[in-house]
Order: C-alpha cells, then structure tokens, then sequence
C-alpha cells in the first residue's frame, strides 16, 4: 500500500515522542525521519517505529480513512502502572517534604503541611494502582503537585482563605491509557497548586527533534517525498 502524506505525519509524530522521552538519540531521530519522509509505502514506514512502544497500528488499514492512534510522550503507562508502593504519605510542619523522580505512589496518598510546604512530583512516578487518590491538607503552608500534560487528574479540593488546584487543566492532554489521579482535599489561609508540564529533559529532546525536523524540511525544499513538487506533479501535453 502506498503511504499518504498523513501517515508519514504520524510516524514523524511518534518519532519526536520517542526522542523526547529518551527511547532515540539525534542521530537516529535524523535517520529515522528523513527515511519516513521519502517513504513511499506503509512496508517502508512501519519498521521506523517497530522498536518503540505504541499502541495499534502505526498507518491507517487499508480502505479506513480514521487516523492511527497516537502514543502520548509519557509512553509505556501499563509498565507503569502496579507494584509495592514507596511512599503512602508526607508530613511537614515547620519545614517540608518533596516526592519526585521515580517513586511509586500509593493508590492512597495523604500530604499534610502546616507552617511549611511540599513538592510532589509525578512526571517520572509509578503507580500502585490505575487509580490513585492523592490527599492534600494544608494549614497556613503550600502543597505543590506537578503532573505530566498526559496523565488523567480530577482536583476536587477547597480552599478556604487559600486555592485549590490552580493550573489543573492548563496545557493537558490526557491518555487514556495513562493513570486517573484524583486530587481532593482542603487548604486553610495557605495553598494547593497543580501544574502540568514537561520534565526539563523532555522540554529539550522536544526543542531539539523540532529543531531537526525544521532542518530536514529545509533540506527537502517544496519537493514531495515522489520528487515532484508537493501537491502535484506537472502534466506533459
């Protein structure tokens, strides 16, 4: 079957996606992507992406016009998910607690801080079960929990004289197969905040295969993957 435009599109996608979680170095994401760009047929595109986690079929069947699925960048979220939990809990008064890196949550997660704050950090965590429950108390103290744009997180908390869940659904994009974390609880004269974004390696894998990609563009001028010109050939009379 001969590859579309859409589907060369996709594979770029999952490409950048594995580049961003670390799965490819730059070289290999340059070969990679000049490769899918000249490709002409699904047998051409599909060995690109054999070796990288993705759920369902990386082209479209035949006669389907639906668009494949897409992987979200915290890939692999089944391998994420079950085993002993490391921490069921935090507790800072007069000071503070952090839970980040790779840590394993429990599917019950209770944080308490008066008179002091707490970091957790989710980007990188596993997960005890798919559905986690984490419990944010805070007293005159701050709360800050940092999440992937991927994972699934319900806030229900509330401030009294304080926030609760602030930046919560900025900049998500929820997978389906990632984990469902509710955050509830309440904050008293101080703060519960919840912020989605990317690790820092992530942010700069990402900058750097756009960068790449905006290079292979450049490099392949306005000429299509069949060399002719994109949108069309020229007719002969």
């Amino acid at each position: 079957m001969r590859a579309s435009d859409a589907e060369r599109e996709r594979i770029a996608e999952l490409l950048r996606e594995a580049v961003a979680e670390g799965r490819l170095d730059m070289d290999e994401f340059d070969q990679r992507l000049e490769t899918a760009y000249k490709a002409r047929t699904h047998g051409e595109l599909e060995p690109l992406v054999q070796d990288l986690p993705a759920p369902g079929p990386v082209v479209a069947p035949a006669g389907s016009s639906a668009p494949a699925p897409l992987r979200g960048p915290a890939a692999n979220w089944p391998a994420r998910i079950g085993g002993n939990a490391t921490s069921k809990g935090a507790f800072a008064l007069w000071g503070g607690f952090n839970r980040k890196g790779r840590w394993t949550v429990g599917r019950m997660f209770t944080a308490f801080a008066m008179w002091g704050g707490g970091e957790i950090d989710l980007r990188e965590a596993y997960f005890e079960d798919r559905e986690t429950v984490i419990r944010c108390v805070t007293i005159m103290g701050g709360i800050h929990v940092t999440v992937p744009p991927e994972l699934n997180v319900d806030v229900r908390g509330v401030g009294i004289m304080g926030g609760f869940g602030e930046g919560a659904n900025e900049e998500g994009d929820p997978d389906p197969a990632a984990p469902y974390v509710r955050i509830t609880g309440f904050a008293l004269m101080g703060g519960v905040g919840v912020d989605r974004k990317r690790t820092k390696a992530e942010r700069r894998r990402l900058k750097e295969a756009k960068e790449a990609e905006r290079e292979m563009r450049r490099r392949r001028g306005p000429e299509g993957p069949d060399g002719g010109a994109a949108g069309g050939g020229r007719k002969e009379l």
